[in-house]
């Protein structure tokens, strides 16, 4: 266990949430669990992990309803979707104290900001979940991927906590790196996440496998992510096309995989539109790059993701 994070919560319980902070409890970590609807089914059952290295569950976990009741602690792991995000206001500030340490596992651009407004720029470290992982039922993660989280300083280059971040995922059973460019990393998972969450939702509730059985949405799978691509190096951030490649490689073997925003979509919850998708149009359009697959697909998930 990590001597510099003793006190944890994860705000949000939904996959990343019980994932994460599951396999954080299981190490011994002193977690708690910030959850709304969820909250006496968590009390009363526990959690359920799913994982390629063997299924656990941990059938009492601290849950809390307020922010109030688990007080400042030394890290905040933040899990819930960036729609919202116009709650932070209201949930990071009882959670913090002087050093605490504000992990975003958001995806998107735009949402490292959302964070850094309420809890400091000093306190905020985003984090990059490159995961299969879905909620499959209430208190129960399943991941058929188990993949890695690059975490990076908002503010800066890596520093000392950022690396004991590390040895505490590490710990606990979960693959992370440190970045020193953080902006670097949220434009790679664009990559993936532009085409295929979107393209499973457009495509009226699909999964990766439909897609790139389909020569037609293979094709503007490959499209988007060369706008990506441009985007983000004119923003100076290069992408190599290796790493382009390796995205639609590694996503043929995931079979029937569930996008999560598809997933949102079928179950008729708000989309994660702008940060995934709107935020790096404008991006585009600020530095003139012609993103015109993008600025379509934006207007399409306008429509269907209100």
């Amino acid at each position: 266990m990590s001597s510099q994070f003793k006190t944890i919560a994860i705000v949000g319980a939904g996959a990343l949430g019980l994932y994460y902070g599951g396999r954080l409890a299981r190490a011994g970590n002193d977690v708690t669990f910030l959850a709304r609807s969820d909250l006496e089914a968590l009390r009363a059952q526990g959690i359920t992990v799913k994982a390629p290295d063997g299924d656990f569950t941990l059938s009492k976990v601290k849950v809390a309803a307020k922010s109030e009741e688990i007080g400042p602690v030394d890290l905040v792991v933040i899990t819930l979707k960036a729609t919202a995000n116009d709650q932070l206001g209201r949930l990071l500030p009882p959670l913090l104290h002087e050093r605490t340490v504000v992990l975003n596992l958001q995806n998107g651009m735009g949402v490292d900001e959302a964070v850094a407004e309420v809890a400091g720029e000093e306190r905020t470290v985003g984090g990059l979940c490159f995961v299969c992982v879905n909620r499959v039922a209430v208190g129960v993660a399943e991941c058929t991927m188990a993949g890695h989280i690059v975490a990076g300083e908002f503010a800066g280059p890596a520093q000392e906590r950022t690396r004991a971040l590390t040895k505490l995922f590490v710990e606990a059973g979960v693959q992370m790196s440190v970045s020193d460019h953080l902006a670097e990393v949220r434009w790679r998972k664009l990559v993936w996440n532009v085409p295929f969450n979107g393209l499973a939702v457009a495509g009226g509730g699909i999964t990766t496998e439909d897609i790139l059985q389909s020569p037609e949405m293979e094709a503007e799978v490959w499209a988007l992510m060369r706008e990506v691509q441009a985007t983000a190096a004119a923003h100076g951030v290069m992408i190599p096309e290796d790493f382009v490649v390796d995205q639609v490689e590694r996503t043929r073997p995931m079979g029937a995989y569930k996008p999560s925003t598809m997933l949102d979509y079928i179950a008729g919850k708000p989309l994660e539109v702008e940060p995934i998708w709107g935020e790096p149009l404008r991006r585009a359009q600020a530095k003139g790059v012609p993103v015109p697959r993008l600025e379509a697909l934006y207007e399409v998930l306008k429509r269907v993701g209100r």
